[in-house]
């Protein structure tokens, strides 16, 4: 649980990015709840603050609660809050997360762990404001937006009968989806910076001499499975593990785990034999060289302009080439600004 009144920076460009922005700040100024949904590490708290502190509640609280962290019996209490003597060692009073948010906005991340119980109390919230203490009879009225947050398929858990379908639909007045890092290219090297120079202050270097171009492309090549959190993960391992400070940065710690002695499953002797590694497959000769470097050529073109969703610039560094070299290559092969030809 949190009380964060400081508003973070958001760094991004990218135009399905850009749209979810422009997204939050039109549901921003409304009073009712919204879903904030999302892959791990694409940053639902942000966003979720950031539609707090656009509305007209900003100067009121903002209460944020992890419901995957407590168990049911501690998130009822934490949420509603609970009577003295209402359970033991409950020696008094306590005020929930519902009343201190009172004229605010109250974020409940992990929306999809809560049980069918701590729902229809939820719901009731939500529909008429309403609430009691556990272990109290008195019925308290709060004022109180809820913003839910979820990298879960709510849709999906609804008709599995995992997650009330009302309850889903009250939430769900408006739904932002917040789109995965690998769909926003453009923005993964000025994230990237920016995460490079604050790791370049904590530490205490005076000054970050910038990302190589080979570990530039890496960061462009790369899925990012864990989204921003990887990519901030990434590049502060990275620099933190540079021996010369005063050097660019030419190799991304992608995976903390990687070394030559790491752990793996089956790594133990349990007495089956080693499988031989597979050897690549000779190419059939003769061959036509030249007709196989064009075809090479053209296939890395098409892939590097597709994952870079045709913007030239991002394309030539994930290719590795300059976005001149990018561009005499494509009228060499004749492949258009924005149309790919098939092979």
């Amino acid at each position: 649980m949190s009380d964060n009144r400081t508003v973070q920076p958001i760094i991004g460009e990218a135009p399905p990015f850009l749209a979810m922005l422009e997204h939050v700040s039109r549901a921003a100024p409304l009073s009712k709840p919204v879903l904030v949904v999302g892959e791990r590490g694409t940053g639902k708290e942000l966003i979720a603050s950031r539609l707090h502190f656009l509305s007209k509640r900003w100067e009121q609280p903002l209460i944020k609660v992890n419901c995957a962290a407590l168990t049911e019996s501690i998130l009822e209490s934490e949420l509603f809050g609970h009577e003295a003597g209402a359970f033991t060692g409950a020696v008094k009073a306590h005020v929930g997360h519902f009343e201190r948010a009172d004229g605010g906005t109250l974020v409940l991340d992990e929306l999809s762990t809560l049980t069918f119980r701590m729902q229809e109390k939820i719901l009731r919230v939500i529909e008429y404001g309403e609430l009691q203490r556990v272990g109290g009879s008195d019925t308290l009225t709060v004022d109180v937006r809820i913003v839910g947050s979820t990298n879960s398929d709510l849709q999906a858990l609804a008709a599995a009968g995992k997650f009330r379908v009302d309850l889903l639909d009250r939430l769900a007045f408006d739904v932002i989806t917040l789109p995965p890092l690998r769909e926003r290219l453009e923005d993964v090297l000025p994230l990237a910076y920016a995460f490079a120079l604050n790791m370049v202050s904590e530490l205490g270097r005076p000054l970050f001499p910038g990302f190589g171009a080979r570990a530039a492309s890496a960061l462009l090549r790369h899925d990012w499975p864990g989204n921003v959190r990887e990519l901030k993960n990434a590049v502060e391992r990275s620099i933190y593990r540079s021996e010369d400070a005063d050097k660019q940065i030419s190799k991304i710690a992608f995976d903390p785990f990687d070394s030559p002695f790491r752990l793996r499953e089956g790594n133990q002797d349990d007495g089956e034999e080693k499988k031989a590694p597979r050897r690549r497959r000779a190419p059939l000769f003769p061959i036509d060289l030249k007709a196989r470097v064009k075809e090479t050529e053209m296939e890395l073109l098409r892939a590097g302009l597709e994952k870079a969703r045709f913007n030239q610039k991002v394309a030539a560094e994930l290719l590795g080439l300059s976005y001149h070299q990018l561009r005499g290559k494509m009228k060499k092969h004749g492949l258009d600004r924005r149309t790919v030809p098939s092979a």
